[in-house]
C-alpha cells in the first residue's frame, strides 16, 4: 500500500492541510494547530506525522527554501551531518520504502515514520552510509562530520561504523556522538561556516546553508530505476 500518495490524494488530508497551514500563517502554535485540526479531521497517528512533516507557514516555507544549497556549493566547505536524521530517512530510500517519503512544503525530503531513539543498525545501514558519503565525495567538501545523539542506544558503535566508511571513501571527516546534536550542528556551523544536513526544522531554522542529502538520493534512485 503506498500510503504517501494516499495520504497526497486524500480530499480530507488535502483540507486538513490547508486549516493546518491557516492556522501556522496566523502564529498558532504547532502542537496545539496540529491537535486541533487531527481532531476535527478524525485524522490518524500516520495522517498527523505526515502533515507535521510537510505542512508549513508560507513564511517558513520561503524562509527554508532560501537556505538550501546545491551539492555544487560544498565544495572546499566542512559538511556537518545530522546523523540520526539523514541516515533514517536514506535508510528508507535504499530500503524501496517510497510510500514512506514525503516532499515537504519548505524543500526537504522527509519520511513519516518514527523510529528515531527506538533506531537500531541493520542491513540497510551500511548501504545507506555509503550513498550518502559516496555522493558527497563526488562534489568535494573539506570535510565530513556526523553526529548522533549519545543517548541512543549503541550510537557509539555507529558512530565507528561510520568513520570505517569515511575511511574506506578515503573521505576526510570523523564521526562522533552528542549529549545535544542541534545545539552542537547550530554552534559549529556557525564558527567553521559549514553546511548542516539535516531535515530537522529547528535545525534549519537556525543555520545559514542547508543541504538536503535524501532528497538528492531519492531523485537519483528514481531516475536509475
Amino acid at each position: 500500500m503506498n500510503h504517501n500518495t494516499i495520504l497526497k490524494d486524500d480530499e480530507n488530508i488535502l483540507e486538513a492541510g490547508k486549516d493546518f497551514q491557516y492556522l501556522l500563517d496566523r502564529g498558532f502554535p504547532r502542537t496545539g494547530s496540529l491537535e486541533f485540526v487531527g481532531n476535527h479531521y478524525l485524522l490518524n497517528q500516520l495522517e498527523r506525522n505526515y502533515l507535521n512533516r510537510t505542512v508549513f507557514s508560507h513564511q517558513q516555507i520561503e524562509r527554508r527554501k532560501g537556505k538550501l544549497i546545491l551539492l555544487s556549493d560544498i565544495d572546499g566547505r566542512d559538511v556537518l551531518m545530522d546523523g540520526y536524521n539523514v541516515l533514517i530517512t536514506t535508510e528508507t530510500i535504499c530500503e524501496g520504502a517510497d510510500d514512506l517519503i514525503v516532499n515537504c512544503d519548505d524543500g526537504v525530503t522527509r519520511d513519516i515514520k518514527a523510529v528515531f531513539g527506538k533506531y537500531k543498525e541493520n542491513e540497510s545501514t551500511k548501504e545507506a552510509l555509503n550513498s550518502i558519503i559516496s555522493l558527497l565525495k563526488l562534489f568535494n567538501p573539506k570535510s565530513v562530520l556526523f553526529f548522533y545523539d549519545s543517548p541512543v542506544s549503541k550510537s557509539g558503535d555507529l558512530a565507528r561504523t561510520t568513520r570505517e566508511i569515511l575511511n574506506s571513501h578515503q573521505v576526510v571527516g570523523d564521526a562522533e556522538t552528542s549529549e545535544n546534536v542541534d545545539k552542537t550542528l547550530i554552534d559549529l556551523s556557525q564558527e567553521l561556516e559549514a553546511v548542516v544536513a539535516t531535515s530537522d526544522g529547528i535545525i534549519i531554522d537556525k543555520v545559514n546553508s542547508v543541504l538536503d542529502i535524501p532528497g538528492y538520493i531519492s531523485r537519483a534512485n528514481k531516475k536509475n530505476s
